[in-house]
């Protein structure tokens, strides 16, 4: 697989993006061991250092865009395995579409960039979209967020960037919300993660780690699957975990995600852009 950068998008505040990204940017190092980096680019509000327990950083990705710091400086290490370029708190204008350009040598150095963008519908996006190789849009399963999650993806058809899929996040499994099927049809893109709504996420968000850190929840495993999609690879578990999930599906089919995941990754090896 060739080095790539994935935008993670939403134009909607709350459904859970910045914590998907540092998921499955965790995911992604610890669980497949790939050299991840996570950009904040939201740009006039931040909040990925914040999660990540990263207050008042010397150097942001707003030094990176206005020449005040070179790639390296901007870079900072954590304690989950990746990189992450911090955004600054207080805001200045900047011109938001040099982030592809300073993310070009980043690409030499790592697997694959994450990107968290902005959720508001405006130049701050756009810079994602622009800056990406393909877009993940983040939503939850319910008519007022689908709505602009609708938007969020005719914008992204237009700049022409691919959009990968769909993560459903905060789902109760309950009968009020939209179906799957019904997503998808909507619009036009195939959802590839299904995320419970658990406790442990916000656990993890309120001792400032990755929620994917834990080890054992049902969230830390659909984002494994999601990871090795991403990368071309067929999840795999262990024995106990095989057979419960063997009955889980004779009881109730295979759910759709999982077959979106599985035709995704039989295309990707298929794909020369992936066996590099």
């Amino acid at each position: 697989m060739k080095n790539k950068t994935i935008g993670i998008i939403s134009i909607k505040g709350g459904v859970g993006k910045t914590s998907a990204v540092g998921a499955l940017g965790a995911s992604l190092a610890n669980d497949y061991g790939k050299k991840v980096l996570l950009v904040d680019a939201n740009f006039s509000a931040p909040n990925l250092g914040l999660q990540l327990g990263i207050y008042n950083p010397e150097v942001t990705l707003h030094h990176l865009l206005d020449d005040k710091s070179d790639l390296k400086g901007a870079i900072q290490e954590t304690g989950y395995g990746f990189d992450v370029i911090p955004g600054a708190q207080i805001y200045k204008k900047l011109n938001p579409f040099k982030l592809g350009e300073k993310l070009r040598e980043a690409k030499k150095k790592y697997d694959i960039i994450l990107i968290d963008s902005s959720p508001n519908m405006n130049e701050e996006i756009l810079a994602t979209m622009i800056a990406s190789d393909e877009l993940l849009v983040v939503t939850t399963p319910d008519h007022v967020t689908l709505s602009s999650t609708l938007h969020a993806i005719k914008l992204a058809k237009e700049k022409r960037t691919p959009i990968t899929g769909i993560i459903l996040n905060k789902v109760y499994n309950k009968k009020f919300e939209v179906r799957i099927e019904d997503i998808e049809a909507l619009t036009g893109v195939n959802v590839l993660a299904v995320l419970p709504h658990e406790l442990s996420v916000l656990q993890a968000l309120s001792n400032s780690m990755p929620s994917t850190m834990n080890k054992y929840s049902d969230t830390t495993k659909e984002y494994r699957k999601l990871a090795a999609c991403l990368i071309g690879e067929k999840y795999s578990e262990g024995k106990l975990s095989k057979i419960k999930e063997m009955f889980s599906r004779w009881a109730g089919g295979v759910p759709k995600q999982e077959i979106n995941r599985t035709l995704f990754v039989d295309k990707a090896r298929t794909n020369p852009f992936y066996r590099q």
